[in-house]
């Protein structure tokens, strides 16, 4: 770093220090460059503070729970369950989240990797100022992600809501104590996981989906039906088709109104969640004075390289959105911010970003893993397609630990037998999905999934036996059998 009339000068100046700001800025370091990062809330940015490690660290104690109370094998007797102490768990959370900020995120900041905190905003294409303090740089990355979208309903600003943010440490927003009622407004990923979560915690749980099914955009039909009976066997409401039209203090709790099939209906909590997505951080960065676009929904317009408009400003992770294939994901972010770097720094070999294949995964117990296109992504894009819907019941290995929950789906186009998307509802799910991804890396066909040997008896055999659906009735096979 050098510094001209009081401005910081950086071979690269990052807005942000999550996910994407932290590898753009490694990249920057083992290219020998200089970079800053600038930080308005807590360093790392929204996964290692409140999303994904605070929530699968409680989604994970949650199951002990349930499975305790719930023993699967007959000749185990629950014998009362295990006793719930919130406070403790949020400590605990905290502390898993200190250690692992100090270890991935603080103890790699210093020699050429720098953090600015406060709000950063261009003030023009080469400058931005954080707190007063102006940084110049050769090249910029926007990597600022995304927030909790906070949907436009009568009475919502006026009174007391959570969003996704409930999981975070020291600020406002921090959910300190189990409700005794919490109703969700969204049905997507981040409705499910948490409202599973608390209602295993002991919370009567209420989700309210606007949409014909949850999970209902994005997703094959079959994953929202398969969980939303996981959901209601365990005792969590789910109320379909209902649009929210006010929002209102009752007492010691909240009042939601909302017409479901077009019948207004009043419903009662201690707590409102509102789950209803994310938006990218982009409105109060500076980016018209930098010359950057942005799309409708606030999504920085990029190419494949991940350069906007201006030839020296990148952007990667959240504030992209859906651009170019790409997810709302860590992983996914923490890669385009490499490849960004490299491409703002390196200058020769440009490289693109790939979001052909993205595995995902939802943590609701069972999992739900997800990769590739849906089917009727694959008929839009003019496939015809194979496609086969299967019962976890048909794996051996689930009927032999007893959870036989779930489902898998797979999708292939039926002239090449390649396969095109595998969803999957089911014990492990997160993890089997990566089987199907490395294999659509490299466009594999239905014939190589059932050609693998698999381990006999796990999870990750849902797919070869899915796969043999192209071929010969599965149903009618003895263990192993091709």
């Amino acid at each position: 770093m050098t510094s001209v009339d009081g401005i910081g000068r950086y071979d690269l100046v990052v807005l942000g220090s999550g996910s994407s700001a932290f590898a753009a800025a490694l990249k920057a370091q083992e290219l020998r460059k200089t970079s800053v990062m600038t930080e308005l809330r807590t360093l790392g940015g929204t996964c290692v503070n409140r999303g994904c490690l605070p929530s699968k660290n409680l989604i994970e104690a949650a199951k002990l729970i349930f499975d305790a109370k719930h023993p699967r094998y007959p000749g185990l007797q629950a014998n009362g369950g295990l006793k719930v102490d919130f406070r403790a768990l949020i400590a605990q959370k905290d502390e898993v989240i200190r250690v692992y900020r100090d270890k991935k995120y603080d103890g790699l900041v210093g020699g050429k990797i720098i953090v600015e905190e406060g709000h950063a905003r261009f003030v023009d294409p080469h400058t931005v100022e954080v707190n007063g303090k102006r940084l110049a740089g050769d090249r910029f990355l926007i990597a600022t992600g995304s927030r909790p979208v906070i949907p436009e309903i009568p009475g919502l600003s006026e009174v007391p809501y959570l969003t996704s943010d409930l999981l975070t440490h020291g600020e406002d927003g921090e959910l300190q104590d189990l409700p005794e009622s919490l109703l969700i407004i969204g049905g997507g990923y981040i409705a499910l996981e948490l409202g599973q979560m608390f209602a295993r915690f002991g919370s009567q749980v209420t989700i309210l989906e606007r949409g014909k099914q949850l999970l209902a955009r994005g997703y094959e039909p079959q994953l929202g039906r398969a969980i939303t009976r996981i959901l209601e066997e365990e005792g969590i409401t789910v109320i379909t088709m209902a649009a929210v039209t006010a929002v209102r203090s009752t007492g010691s709790g909240i009042t939601v109104v909302a017409s479901v099939t077009g019948v207004e209906r009043e419903l009662r909590s201690e707590r409102l969640l509102i789950a209803t997505g994310r938006r990218p951080n982009t409105d109060d960065i500076g980016l018209g004075a930098a010359g950057v676009a942005v799309d409708e929904s606030g999504e920085v317009e990029v190419d494949a390289t991940l350069r906007t408009r201006m030839t020296h400003i990148f952007a990667a992770g959240d504030v992209i959105g859906g651009l170019h294939e790409s997810q709302m994901a860590t992983p996914v972010g923490a890669r385009q911010g490499a490849i960004a770097a490299h491409n703002a720094l390196n200058g020769n070999e440009l490289r693109a970003f790939d979001g052909r294949v993205i595995p995902r995964a939802i943590f609701t117990d069972p999992q739900i893993g997800i990769v590739g296109i849906t089917e009727a992504e694959a008929i839009k894009a003019g496939h015809r397609c194979w496609c086969t819907t299967l019962p976890m019941e048909i794996v051996p290995r689930a009927g032999a630990i007893r959870d036989t929950r779930g489902l898998i789906k797979m999708v292939a186009d039926a002239d090449t037998n390649e396969v095109l998307g595998v969803s999957m509802v089911g014990v492990n799910a997160s993890e089997v999905i990566h089987e199907a991804a490395m294999a659509m890396r490299f466009h594999a066909r239905v014939e190589d999934f059932v050609d693998l040997l698999h381990v006999y008896p796990t999870m990750a055999e849902a797919l070869k036996i899915a796969a043999i659906a192209r071929f010969k009735d599965p149903w009618k096979l003895s263990c192993c059998a091709e």
